[in-house]
């Protein structure tokens, strides 16, 4: 009888630690992405929505305090079931399709409503009652515009942390544009597309000198009457300069400048001193500027200034910001597309 033929004993060696993380850090299959996460909308949307701003996966992931493959699944897999390419990836940047800048314009406000819904909570069952505002704006706004608003926001809001942040109109729009600042008060030249412009106060160009000047006798100033004396403007990089040099070059009319200064209360002071005149915006003319200076309406030649408010398209705005804008004027954020142009900082 023969015996059977036994196999050899042959031990299974297990898997090595490198082996076994291969094996884990492995390409999941094609169609994982359809599945993970799936039905959790707001999750994609939150992945989709840090990816955009912040450019990388990387940064996205760090934000969101999730490892970069699970944000890679989450956005396959709303790509796949919106059946859209939404992002094109490099190794640098991600930028957006199409599809992607349209989908990110709609997501955006509903997510940063999601994150910010505890504490617009609190601020709606507490009236307010806390909370944080920052509002951009450059110095003419803050000095003659919004102390009014200002003082009553917090007779109303007392508990809110309201800061002023005083900047240009560049630096206002990077503020803007990086979430620290919940949207800008001032005026602006050029409107970009993701910029919403609702201009509120309109001021005309005032020509200011000396109540001795020879011009402060005349009640009609004509353009041509004030090149034979020296102007003083704000530096040639604000758009003040550039408006005035504008007009005069289109009128053909001569000038020439003998003071660069900045700030409105500089230029009146020096004014008052008799070293020269200036087209300033009706704005700064205070009823004291109007007992020592002689001061004339310009507007038949130089265009008025608008300030209003700038926030950036699809901002979901907070409660503490809505309430600050309402008492610019009640309704306002009822239009979000504004495009009327205005004239940038002083």
């Amino acid at each position: 009888m023969k015996e059977p033929v036994r196999k050899p004993n042959v031990t299974k060696k297990l898997p090595t630690g490198a082996q076994r993380r291969a094996k884990k850090d492995a390409a999941p299959p094609a169609d994982a992405g359809r599945y993970y996460y799936k039905g959790n909308r707001l999750k994609q949307m939150r992945a989709f929505v840090a990816t955009v701003k912040l450019g990388t996966l990387s940064r996205a992931a760090e934000s969101l305090y999730l490892s970069q493959p699970s944000i890679s699944l989450q956005l396959q897999a709303l790509e796949r079931e919106l059946g859209v390419e939404l992002l094109q990836r490099s190794r640098r940047r991600i930028n957006l399709t199409d599809a992607g800048e349209a989908l990110y314009e709609l997501a955006r406000p509903l997510v940063e409503g999601w994150e910010n819904l505890d504490r617009d909570f609190q601020s709606k069952i507490k009236g307010l009652q806390g909370g944080r505002l920052t509002v951009a704006a450059g110095s003419s706004t803050i000095q003659y515009l919004l102390p009014e608003l200002v003082r009553r926001y917090r007779d109303r809001f007392p508990a809110v942390q309201l800061q002023l942040a005083n900047v240009t109109g560049k630096d206002g729009m990077a503020l803007l544009r990086a979430d620290e600042a919940d949207f800008a008060v001032g005026s602006m030249l050029d409107v970009p597309n993701d910029i919403a412009w609702a201009p509120v106060y309109h001021y005309d160009p005032m020509l200011i000198m000396p109540k001795d000047h020879p011009l402060a006798s005349k009640e009609n100033v004509a353009l041509e009457d004030l090149s034979p004396y020296g102007l003083i403007l704000p530096p040639q990089r604000l758009s003040t300069y550039r408006l005035v040099d504008l007009v005069f070059q289109q009128r053909q009319v001569p000038y020439h400048v003998a003071i660069e200064v900045g700030g409105w209360e500089v230029i009146k002071e020096y004014v008052a001193m008799g070293l020269g005149i200036s087209i300033v915006t009706g704005i700064c003319i205070t009823d004291a500027d109007r007992n020592r200076l002689a001061v004339r309406n310009m507007r038949q030649y130089f265009p008025q200034r608008s300030y209003g408010v700038v926030m950036r398209k699809s901002k979901f705005l907070s409660a503490e910001a809505r309430a600050f804008i309402d008492l610019i004027r009640p309704g306002l954020l009822t239009h979000r597309d504004y495009d009327e142009s205005g004239h940038s900082e002083r």
